[in-house]
């Protein structure tokens, strides 16, 4: 009986440390964001500034795979089970091929960001996640199995592009780019299905945090091979960028990306695609609020809307968790 009892104790504490770690996952990936875009500004070219942040992310991977026996396991396990088309796991080649997804971003960024601005490419990407993640989340894409439609996930989703809208509304200034937020969209789609699919090739790779770290590892080689193209591309029509900086903070960019696409692959499984997005987004608007209060830019200040965008984004994950830790009851 105690066993029994402890059980939706148990589950609800599983939510709330999923929640807790996707609002970290958030966090991080606004100091990535600050860390390339610094990056790319002195480059010149926001396509070799990926390229390093993916490339320096495959290599700390790879050096990890080669020293602990438990990641190779599971990068094994992965192999194994796209070999045989019977498998359990029901995994697929395609779905080892999510780092395409952060490719297809960088790249989409680079080609919409000086025509939209900044906050129209972000409200458009979050947009697109925010109602691609409801979707896969009930197709059950993802790891944390099928989750049904329900009148506070939909609240919540739309809570959550409310608070984004807000807390970048004082940047809007580039109507006429309204037509190009449609590939920033798909963008945010694709980094719905991007999480999904890490998620079950974690799940796949076994191993506790070594199969997160394996399905990690793919996603990075996959995006870093990508990105070579496109960089090749950028290359022929733009030139070569700027010479490198000095600087090597700026090169810790890959170094974040690695934590955090570790971490979600894991975290997925327990939250779900939906709620993992939603945690990830409240984590993004609190660092960032966080970086302009510590270290301020010049064209970035602190506003009331910032502010009230953040306070929103934590009611949309509140909002959106409660049919996850009714369901763990």
């Amino acid at each position: 009986m105690t066993v029994i009892a402890n059980r939706p104790v148990s589950a609800r504490r599983q939510q709330a440390a999923g929640l807790a770690a996707a609002f970290g996952i958030g966090a991080l990936f606004a100091i990535q964001s600050r860390l390339n875009g610094g990056l790319g500004e002195l480059l010149g070219d926001g396509i070799p500034a990926a390229l390093i942040s993916f490339g320096s992310g495959s290599v700390i991977l790879a050096i990890a795979a080669a020293l602990v026996p438990g990641i190779r396991r599971s990068l094994g396990n992965v192999w194994h089970a796209i070999r045989d088309p019977l498998n359990a796991g029901g995994l697929r080649w395609w779905q080892c091929i999510g780092g395409l997804c952060g490719a297809w971003v960088v790249s989409v960024q680079s080609i919409t960001v000086h025509v939209t601005g900044v906050a129209v490419f972000i409200v458009a990407m979050i947009a697109g996640q925010a109602g691609s993640s409801l979707v896969v989340d009930r197709l059950g894409f993802g790891p944390a199995g099928r989750q049904e439609f329900t009148t506070l996930r939909i609240v919540g989703a739309a809570i959550a592009l409310v608070a984004v809208v807000l807390a970048v509304s004082e940047q809007f200034g580039h109507a006429s780019g309204f037509l190009l937020a449609i590939l920033p969209a798909l963008g945010g789609i694709a980094t719905a299905v991007q999480q999904a699919i890490n998620g079950r090739v974690a799940q796949t790779a076994a191993g506790g945090p070594y199969g997160a770290v394996a399905a990690g590892a793919i996603n990075f080689g996959v995006g870093f091979v990508a990105l070579v193209v496109v960089f090749a591309i950028d290359l022929a029509l733009r030139g070569a960028p700027n010479a490198l900086p000095s600087n090597p903070w700026l090169y810790l960019g890959g170094a974040c990306g690695v934590i955090f696409m570790s971490v979600a692959a894991a975290v997925v499984r327990v939250v779900g695609v939906f709620i993992l997005g939603l945690g990830t987004i409240a984590g993004q608007l609190v660092a960032s609020l966080a970086i302009d209060l510590l270290a301020p830019a010049a064209d970035k200040a602190v506003t009331l809307p910032v502010i009230a965008g953040t306070i929103l984004a934590f009611a949309a994950v509140v909002v959106a968790a409660i049919p996850n830790l009714r369901r763990s009851r």
